[in-house]
């Protein structure tokens, strides 16, 4: 697989807490629901790691709940992929011009990487919540703030920056399935 086609890939991933089971019960369901619709613009970067294929880059990602925006760039600054999707569907552009669509983040990451990447989790996982469309398991720490999510086949652990950060700004996921995909994402700015 090419850099350009991974490294597009990856940003559709871009575009990526005691233990017990998370209850699964209407109030939990529509109150994550909720949640997730909020608008958020991270900046960061990001890592991955499958099999002998890595990239390392940045990414901005707008997410105003009904669609999101990734662009993703190398260290220097240099646009590599523009992500969008909605209901409608969603769409890769790389720098050079090429485009593709799909009618969905997983259809679209299979195309480029050959598995489904759980791109729709990752918005409500960079918050620490669960998507409330799937089982879970989640452990916090002792101030409730999420630890591991357990998720669609992934592993979620995150990393505070201090003893009184409420959000997490480090997250590792791993698919320990098949070939096993990890992918670390900093997060140097919420808005």
């Amino acid at each position: 697989m090419s850099r350009l086609r991974w490294s597009a890939a990856l940003a559709v991933a871009a575009a990526l807490t005691g233990c017990a089971e998370l209850p699964r019960t209407s109030e939990t369901a529509a109150s994550s629901a909720a949640a997730l619709a909020v608008p958020f613009e991270a900046e960061g970067r990001l890592s991955a790691r499958r099999g002998s294929d890595g990239f390392a880059g940045q990414f901005v990602w707008t997410h105003d709940g009904a669609a999101d925006r990734i662009v993703l760039s190398t260290p220097l600054g240099q646009t590599i992929a523009r992500l969008s999707g909605d209901a409608s569907g969603v769409r890769a552009e790389s720098s050079d011009g090429r485009l593709e669509t799909a009618p969905a983040w997983d259809a679209l990451s299979t195309r480029t990487l050959g598995f489904p990447l759980p791109v729709g989790g990752l918005s409500a996982w960079m918050r620490g919540l669960p998507r409330p469309e799937s089982p879970n398991t989640m452990e916090r720490d002792g101030a409730g703030r999420p630890l591991l999510l357990v998720q669609d086949g992934w592993e979620v652990a995150y990393a505070y920056a201090d003893a009184a950060a409420s959000r997490a700004t480090r997250l590792t996921l791993r698919y320990p399935g098949g070939e096993p995909i990890e992918v670390r994402i900093v997060v140097d700015r919420w808005q």
